[in-house]
């Protein structure tokens, strides 16, 4: 399995610490993410959504494991119940708000990710499918409002 990307994620985040660990942390905070012409024709009608989902490489993740430390926690924790950036596939996601559509440029607001990530893919945000009111967060119960404020502290796993 090869993925090839589709485009660049710009951020003014140029180094892992200090980068926020999810987009509430990152709330107005301004990136762009510039497509390769030949993928510019799949952004019609993109523009009518205010989210969108960015599917990416953790392009400096580094090694992996299967149990890490999250930033919210002084606990090991299996790494599929993390976003934490060392994982087996290094794919991050997040949603961030679609700001305007200019050629091969997409404005975006609220970015959680390096300067210069791979983009894998674009999705549109839509509430009524992607959002779950009936939703649970394991571990994180307790710790979810700590992640407005979080920033990595330099560890990818």
């Amino acid at each position: 399995m090869e993925f090839t990307p589709i485009g660049v994620i710009h951020t003014p985040y140029r180094e892992l610490k200090g980068t926020p660990i999810q987009p509430t942390a990152a709330i107005g905070v301004q990136g762009s993410v510039e497509l390769h012409p030949q993928y510019v024709r799949g952004l019609k009608d993109l523009e009518g959504f205010s989210h969108i989902i960015l599917i990416y490489c953790f392009h400096e993740a580094g090694e992996s494991a299967l149990q890490v430390r999250p930033y919210l926690d002084q606990e090991y924790r299996g790494v599929f119940a993390t976003r934490i950036p060392g994982r087996p596939n290094p794919i991050g996601l997040s949603v961030v708000r679609l700001k305007g559509v200019e050629g091969n440029r997409l404005k975006i607001l609220d970015v959680d990710m390096l300067d210069g990530t791979p983009l894998l893919d674009i999705k549109p945000y839509i509430p009524e499918v992607d959002a779950r009111e009936d939703a649970r967060i394991g571990w994180l119960t307790g710790r979810v409002a700590r992640m407005r404020d979080a920033v990595s502290d330099g560890r990818v796993i």
